[in-house]
């Protein structure tokens, strides 16, 4: 790297002005990046750019005049003051003095701030005594710690000397105390970023794994150690040298995303956001057809944070003993191999995995056997690493593993610790060969907020949280508690994803695996054949549930004939609730719940009943009738002033509306008098939502007019029925929630109410102003997928899969009045960015769309809905 050229000591002093700096700064940072494009080593790119800035201060000091004659000091800390510099990073300076700041020296320091501001630099100074940094590093471990990293740019030698001193006295940070707070920050970090790393969206720098795990084990070297860098630890024997190398090769790695980052974004970000994924990995030289650059990229970076979370956690462990002296003193023998020192499990004999790769897995029956046992303890985790990269073939092709292995499945306690410490250190991917392919696996459909190895891991943990979160999941804890095989769900869990990224139906595939892994683990033909079909039907209820009109029998019929017995009920229910909930945290709330659970009792009630003998449709028809007319008798309306009402409505609406909402909608209907004006009502009864029903005079737009008024009120649609009465009313009802998942704030129902009916008096004028979708470039470019479904009862079933977007219900409510389409039903699901809808229509004259009719209204709404290129 020939940085002689570009280096600020060459330039002439008469070229000290803003606009030749401006452009010397930005010809180096032009061939910085093309060092960087050149694949020159990363650290010296950073240690370059520090370098570069270091000399571009020096002689920006000297030009304001502080020279020697003053004790004043230009100290890097921080970052810079550990020589690392990325593109955007801040400068952190301290001016330091140690008698104080005469008038003329406030005013050259101010001058030398001026000139970095008008440089554009990003720059973060504070100007402080000797004495100011004692009382303030004292008060604050942020500014210790920069301190602490801190180094002479320019100026008096002696004061920073004398600030060295002063850092390094016992009582300023004791090291003990130091370690304390920044495991707690630690701690506090990862939590903030979702607990662990492995989103689909990281924090390069805080996130689990991030670069500040390498700097804290810096900061606590230094501060007790003095080490000046973590290659002196290797003379402490707290790491080896092949561990060191291992920490700067992640480090490095890590490095270059966040360069590559700050480039493509041209501001200081940590995260990786998928905005700017594409155009990282392409600047990182990542290559492939659609997302594989991505992926590659980003397996890349999760395979590098597991390392240093592993690192980060031994190293963490021998400054506990070395630092705090917490030192077990209390062992309890397992077995001549193992033993329980403290609260974590010790391998006795060195290089036991090694010769014994069965013993790997038999660790994790130990942990799930004693609860005392809270960890590994970190000798063993280095004695587990280095036999897991000696390994020459899986795990499972071991039989003895094999055994130890369904052990720890059937154990109570199997799927908590031990499945989540075989997750995170890696035994899992060494187990089984699928599962190694999952690791750091990118998703890319918009609403999973984790890798599929992580996503997988959290199902586990919620489905065997089952027995402790009935308030949670009270019918999945219900179902869990009466299992008599949980195993199967478990083995299901472990492999209803676990062939995502490969080519084909990941849930077939995966049923494969599934059915092999069974075959191969001694599990008889019908277990390994109910994993095999959990794993292929994984999706199957939330489908039906969420996109599917579960108040027609034929549709209860349908999904009951795919379940079979009430047995594939209880396991599809358990991993479908917490799949759902395992995506991220805003997919589950109370519509989902409810959908979830009517579908599961009215299956349930099918599968009772026998699915050769479906419920009378008139029946049900008259029983509700009946229920609500004692209701209403009960409230003081007779059956003779209510008949005439009914006789109104066709017999669809006794059949989609329960009793109470029958009752609900007589009582206001019968006091309603102008005809002419909508009546709106509202109720927050409804567990699944806020159910906003109108009855209108019916008109061809009132779907795009009211979902339009209620996206304009910031509320979500969950589920639309579109009726209407012999006599041309509409008698509709929406269910809506507010953007945190719950009903409608109470001071805003009217607002609501007063909207619809203002749009549905005045719908030319509402409609016209109806806003087409946003086209926007998305990061993942996601095309409209229009389906036509099974016709029925001269209907026409369109499902509908598209990017969420503000006015999407509307547009294509629009779309169905141009065709002159009417609507039946509305099924709305929204899944991160992505909607998935199903609508039943019909013609004016009632009957179903023609093969031309349907091929027209494709083409419309794809025309609608597609993102631009």
């Amino acid at each position: 790297m020939d940085f002689e050229q570009y280096s600020p000591l060459n330039i002439q002093p008469k070229d000290l002005t803003i606009p030749f700096l401006k452009n010397h700064l930005q010809a180096f940072s032009d061939w910085q990046l093309e060092q960087f494009k050149a694949k020159q080593h990363i650290n010296d790119i950073v240690a370059m750019r520090a370098l570069y800035v270091d000399e571009l201060l020096g002689r920006l000091w000297d030009f304001v005049g502080l020279d020697e004659s003053y004790d004043l000091s230009l100290l890097a800390v921080g970052g810079y003051g550990r020589g690392e510099l990325h593109p955007k990073s801040d400068i952190d300076l301290l001016i330091l003095s140690d008698h104080g700041f005469s008038k003329t020296s406030e005013g050259k320091i101010g001058q030398l701030i001026t000139l970095l501001w008008d440089l554009k630099l990003d720059v973060g100074n504070s100007v402080r005594t000797i004495q100011d940094c004692i009382e303030q590093g004292k008060a604050d471990i942020t500014i210790a710690t920069s301190m602490i990293e801190s180094r002479l740019l320019k100026g008096n030698q002696q004061t920073f000397d004398k600030l060295q001193e002063v850092i390094a006295e016992d009582d300023f940070w004791p090291s003990d105390k130091f370690f304390t707070i920044k495991k707690e920050e630690q701690f506090g970090r990862h939590k903030n970023c979702r607990g662990d790393g492995y989103t689909l969206e990281p924090d390069i720098k805080n996130g689990c794994g991030g670069l500040r795990d390498i700097q804290t084990i810096a900061w606590v070297s230094k501060r007790h150690f003095d080490a000046q860098s973590l290659l002196e630890l290797t003379s402490y024997g707290y790491i080896t040298q092949a561990e060191y190398h291992e920490i700067s090769d992640c480090q490095s790695q890590l490095w270059m995303i966040r360069f590559a980052v700050h480039t493509v974004t041209n501001r200081p970000d940590n995260r990786l956001l998928f905005d700017f994924q594409s155009d990282v990995a392409k600047l990182l030289g990542y290559t492939g057809q659609r997302n594989e650059a991505v992926e590659q990229m980003m397996k890349m970076f999760y395979q590098t944070i597991r390392r240093v979370k592993e690192l980060n956690e031994m190293l963490l462990q021998y400054f506990d003993e070395a630092i705090l002296g917490n030192v077990a003193t209390e062992f309890h023998d397992i077995d001549d191999n193992f033993r329980i020192r403290g609260n974590k499990i010790e391998l006795t004999t060195s290089g036991y995995f090694q010769e014994n790769p069965e013993a790997i897995i038999q660790l994790f029956v130990h942990i799930a056997d004693d609860k005392r046992i809270k960890g590994i303890y970190s000798a063993t985790l280095r004695e587990l690493r280095e036999a897991r990269r000696c390994l020459t073939h899986w795990l499972q092709n071991i039989p003895e593993c094999r055994s130890v292995f369904m052990e720890i499945i059937r154990h109570p306690r199997g799927m908590g610790l031990p499945f989540t410490l075989m997750y995170e250190h890696g035994v899992l991917a060494a187990y089984i060969p699928q599962w190694s392919r999952i690791v750091g696996q990118m998703q890319f459909d918009l609403f999973h907020a984790y890798t599929v190895d992580a996503h997988t891991h959290k199902l586990a943990k919620l489905i065997n949280n089952y027995p402790n979160s009935k308030a949670e999941h009270p019918l999945a804890h219900e179902i869990f508690k009466g299992l008599e095989k949980p195993e199967l769900l478990f083995l299901a869990t472990i492999f209803h994803d676990i062939a995502k990224g490969q080519q084909g139906d990941h849930s077939t595939l995966g049923a494969v695996d599934a059915l092999a892994f069974c075959g191969l683990h001694g599990l008889t033909r019908h277990e390994s054949k109910v994993v095999a079909w959990l794993v292929e039907h994984h999706l199957t209820m939330s489908v039906t549930a969420q996109r599917r009109d579960i108040s027609d029998p034929n549709v209860i019929i349908e999904f009951a004939k795919t379940v079979r017995d009430e047995k594939h009920l209880n396991l599809l229910y358990c991993l479908t609730v917490a799949d759902i909930c395992a995506t991220n945290e805003e997919t589950w709330n109370s519509w989902k719940a409810s959908l979830l659970r009517d579908l599961y009792y009215k299956t349930l009630t099918a599968l009772r009943r026998g699915l050769e003998n479906p419920p009378d449709v008139r029946d049900r028809i008259r029983d509700r009738q009946q229920k609500a007319l004692t209701v209403l008798a009960n409230q003081g309306i007779s059956e003779e002033y209510v008949r005439p009402l009914w006789k109104r409505f066709r017999l669809n609406y006794f059949f989609r509306y329960t009793s109470a909402q029958i009752c609900w909608h007589t009582k206001h209907l019968l006091t309603h008098q102008d005809h002419d004006r909508p009546l709106v009502l509202i109720s927050t009864e409804n567990a699944r939502g806020s159910e906003i029903f109108v009855y209108s005079k019916d008109i061809r737009t009132l779907f795009s007019s009211v979902v339009t008024e209620i996206d304009n009120k910031k509320l979500s649609v969950q589920d639309a029925k579109i009726l209407s009465s012999r006599d041309n009313y509409s008698l509709s009802t929406f269910t809506v929630l507010e953007e945190d998942g719950e009903h409608i704030d109470v001071d805003k129902i009217q607002r609501v109410k007063e909207a619809i009916i203002d749009t549905l008096l005045k719908p030319h004028i509402v409609n016209s102003n109806i806003i087409r979708l946003e086209r926007v470039k998305r990061p993942f470019k996601f095309e409209p997928q229009i389906t036509f479904l099974p016709t029925r009862r001269k209907r026409t079933q369109i499902e509908v899969v598209a990017f969420d977007a503000p006015g999407i219900l509307a547009n294509i409510g629009t779309v169905f009045v141009d065709h002159g389409l009417m609507l039946d039903t509305a099924k709305i699901t929204t899944i991160g960015e992505r909607a998935e809808d199903l609508f039943i229509v019909s013609t004016v004259e009632g009957d179903a769309l023609t093969k031309e009719q349907e091929d027209a209204l494709k083409a419309s709404l794809m025309y609608e809905l597609s993102p631009s290129t």
